[in-house]
């Protein structure tokens, strides 16, 4: 029996209909109406055509009304607006908006694919101005390139950090347009999750862009030239494009009574079928399940509505078909960098209360000897039971392909730990034997098992705070490039041999760059009885999300992140490639060349890694290097470091190192308390809380008779400790004076003075500066040695060797000895 079938709309969901459906039935009736000129055309493009990355506006234009209809036979009505429908008597009225003709047209089946329209609040000065755009068609986009070419645009501002709003960002700035870029959240590209966007913030920040994060945009301000935000800042701008997000274009459907959703989308079923019969819905003006958390969700991607065309058109003509839900599987170019996601982020996870387990890790793109090799960070979310939540990767190279992997694999039931035997291609310009997703699943399979415990970056803080056993296991030189604050060295290579400095009644927290030598620390130490957990991750997930967007950027960098002034060019340059090296493989290298090179001599460096940019910088500041040059260059960071050059100056017109110039790059304050003597252990308190309270990281070590000093209590012991115990002090209180103690006398007078001029007795300075921040380390040698035991001392007492002080007097520019 021949049908009538009307699809309202084109484009991805209408246009794919209406060609699935010719080819399932070359008698039906089918009419397409599309109330603008365009019926189907690559809407996701856009952006590139407007900064010239897609030279022809045709190549954007996939079907003319013309071609479509006749290779399909199809009735195809462009300029023609649907504007009512009645589902009772299965007819809509048409508005020929060429002809002003209006009409109505039956049905036996009605297709609505209306899309989504751009949100554009009522902002105050919005209708006076006159330099205000969306972009959602062809006709938006021919309006923003004209207006570009024709004002001479030099500042721009983005409204919204969505997918359409960075990509218009990258595009402004290939036409060397200063951009500002104004999201309300805390992130752009809300699919991901925070730390991962800090990586995109990052690269803006490399190109120049003014990104202002958690503020929204109050009022246009003379005529549209000059923006208030909520804040109260102000932007300059010759153009604005509002990116605020879409909303589904419903506005027929609610006339008609065909039921809503969330956020005013049309509820389908899963066959895709509206509250009325022969009345379907597709594209992103329906709302649909979450294929991950089941929940109702709007989620508006072009693979979904084609996908739904197909299924609709096969409805439509009794195949068995259902559509179940949307994994949100999508990606993004970021100026070089590529982010891409599939199912639920982190933060949704949160908010509707679902239990996971969450890993981070940092793979090269493919084997790291092979050239060109960029690390990619991946995220990724699954359940106790090993269900696949979710998956992130941003990066250069390999991004997109990991992810499609981990999207395959969620759609057909996969367990996390499951990645580790998926079978995938390898060569070195393309893989690695054991390609990032394998790594996913070989991570979570030690999280499932047991094999390992960890925490997260975000609860490194509280971590901090709480003076936390913070365990290092990198090698000292890779502290230079950052580190977390009061932890302990012992690099992995000498764990096993140091294992007697650590704590047995504490909860230690070990880290490396990237979380890998952290899990073979952590296996080793959970083998010795130590209880350990692993920093998911790494510092360098830490060090990612704890970035600082810069503020105030004031015009493109032209990919130039820094230069120091009359820096020397005349002396001999060193260069290396560091390309492709695993973290810290590019800062060693470095280290390495520095070390054999003479003061003045100049080594550029280039890496994948876009990390090693504010690597670089930190590792310069605090090895008193010279960061000449800092610099993006296409898809590599290039660095330029002069050893040793604190200054310049110019000598005969000859650049020169400066001498005498101190670089004070250090701000701790470490001591050695050897005596066990109340004025020295008073005078080392005062100087400890004075330094803390000007922000200086103290830490004092207690060696021999300063260890009574830290003690809270007696206990009962034998032998020679007993010996030690009789002859020593049995804490602060019971300290004797260095000169004058006249059997304790003199301690008993210097306390009374002490308690007469209302000064805290020692015991209570102990106390505020541990409350100060003053990091107490025990020698554990000089313990042994004296029969001292842990129970004796102060619960905020650390305990360390005499490369737990000589790590931390390396960050100190005060060092003393009582």
């Amino acid at each position: 029996m021949t049908k009538k079938i009307i699809i309202i709309g084109g484009v991805a969901g209408g246009a794919t209909a209406a060609t699935r459906l010719r080819r399932l039935n070359e008698q039906d009736d089918i009419i397409l109406f599309e109330k603008g000129e365009y019926i189907s055309f690559a809407n996701c493009g856009l952006p590139y055509h407007i900064g010239g990355t897609i030279k022809n506006r045709e190549d954007l234009l996939l079907q003319t009304v013309t071609g479509m209809s006749e290779q399909y036979n199809l009735d195809i009505r462009n300029f023609s607006e649907v504007t009512s429908i009645d589902p009772g008597k299965k007819t809509v009225t048409v508005t020929n908006h060429q002809t002003q003709e209006t009409y109505t047209e039956t049905f036996d089946k009605l297709i609505i694919s209306t899309g989504a329209k751009a949100i554009v609040p009522p902002i105050e000065g919005l209708e006076t101005a006159k330099n205000v755009f969306s972009l959602r068609n062809i006709p938006d986009m021919d309006q923003i390139k004209s207006y570009i070419n024709e004002h001479q645009v030099k500042q721009a501002t983005i409204v919204g950090g969505g997918f359409i709003g960075l990509e218009m960002m990258e595009n402004l700035v290939d036409l060397g347009i200063h951009v500002h870029l104004v999201e309300m959240s805390d992130q752009v590209m809300p699919n991901i999750d925070f730390e991962l966007a800090q990586i995109l913030h990052a690269q803006m920040d490399l190109h120049g862009v003014d990104l202002t994060l958690g503020d929204g945009l109050k009022a246009f301000k003379d005529n549209g030239k000059e923006l208030l935000l909520n804040s109260g800042k102000t932007l300059p701008s010759d153009l604005t494009i509002l990116s605020i997000g879409v909303v589904p274009e419903s506005t027929l459907a609610k006339e008609c009574g065909i039921q809503l959703g969330m956020r005013g989308a049309i509820q389908v079923n899963q066959q895709l079928e509206t509250n009325y019969e022969d009345i379907y819905a597709i594209g992103d003006v329906i709302e649909v399940t979450d294929f991950v958390n089941k929940q109702p969700t709007v989620i508006p991607l072009a693979w979904p509505a084609n996908r739904q065309g197909r299924l609709v058109a096969d409805i439509i003509n009794g195949i068995d078909a259902a559509y179940p839900g949307t994994q949100g599987t999508s990606v993004a170019k970021v100026f070089e960098l590529t982010a891409a996601s599939t199912g639920n982020s982190e933060k949704l996870l949160k908010r509707l209360g679902i239990e996971y387990q969450s890993i981070h890790i940092h793979p090269n793109s493919h084997a790291g000897y092979y050239p060109d090799a960029s690390p990619i960070a991946l995220k990724l979310l699954f359940a106790p039971d090993g269900n696949i939540l979710g998956a992130q990767g941003v990066g250069t190279e390999g991004v997109e392909k990991r992810i499609d992997v981990i999207a395959t694999a969620m759609k057909f039931g996969a367990k996390a730990n499951e990645l580790a035997s998926i079978e995938l291609a390898y060569a070195p310009p393309y893989s690695s034997a054991k390609d990032p997703v394998n790594m996913l699943g070989y991570t979570a399979d030690n999280l499932l098992n047991g094999n390992v415990q960890t925490i997260g970056w975000e609860e490194i803080p509280s971590l901090i705070e709480q003076k936390a056993y913070l365990l290092d296991i990198r090698e000292d030189f890779e502290r230079a490039a950052g580190e977390l604050p009061h932890s302990h060295l012992i690099p992995l290579s000498q764990l096993r041999n140091r294992l007697d400095e650590l704590p047995k009644d504490k909860e230690i927290y070990v880290y490396c760059q990237v979380g890998l030598r952290g899990y073979n620390a952590a296996r080793i130490l959970m083998q010795h009885g130590f209880s350990v957990k692993n920093i998911d991750g790494g510092y360098k997930t830490y060090k990612q999300a704890n970035y600082q967007v810069k503020t105030n950027n004031t015009a493109p960098t032209v990919n130039q992140k820094n230069t120091v002034p009359n820096a020397p060019n005349n002396a001999e340059t060193i260069n290396i490639d560091a390309c492709g090296l695993q973290c810290p493989g590019p800062i060693l290298k470095v280290k390495e060349a520095i070390d054999q090179m003479d003061n003045g001599q100049t080594l550029e460096v280039q890496a994948s890694d876009f990390g090693f940019v504010a690597d670089i910088e930190a590792w310069c500041k605090n090895t008193g290097n010279t960061l000449v040059e800092n610099q993006l260059q296409g898809s590599k960071v290039t660095a330029r470091i002069t050893k040793g050059l604190t200054a310049s100056e110019m000598v005969d017109g000859i650049s020169a190192p400066v001498e005498g110039v101190l670089k004070e790059t250090k701000d701790g304050a470490t001591m050695v308390v050897f005596s066990g003597d109340l004025d020295k252990a008073l005078a080392s308190m005062i100087i400890a809380s004075g330094a803390a309270a000007m922000g200086k990281n103290v830490t004092i070590f207690f060696t021999f008779w300063g260890l009574s000093v830290l003690k809270k209590q007696k206990i009962k012991k034998r032998g020679l400790a007993k010996l030690f115990d009789i002859m020593l002090p049995n804490g602060a209180n019971q300290l004797p004076v260095s000169t004058m103690n006249m059997g304790g006398m003199g301690a008993k007078m210097i306390k009374s003075v002490m308690k007469q001029k209302n000064v805290d007795s020692l015991p209570t300075m102990i106390e505020k500066a541990n409350e100060l921040g003053v990091k107490f380390v025990a020698c554990t040698m000089s313990m042994d040695i004296m029969g001292i035991d842990k129970s004796e001392l102060f619960d905020f007492v650390e305990y360390g060797g005499v490369a737990t002080y000589l790590g931390d007097s390396e960050q100190a520019n005060l060092n003393l000895f009582i």
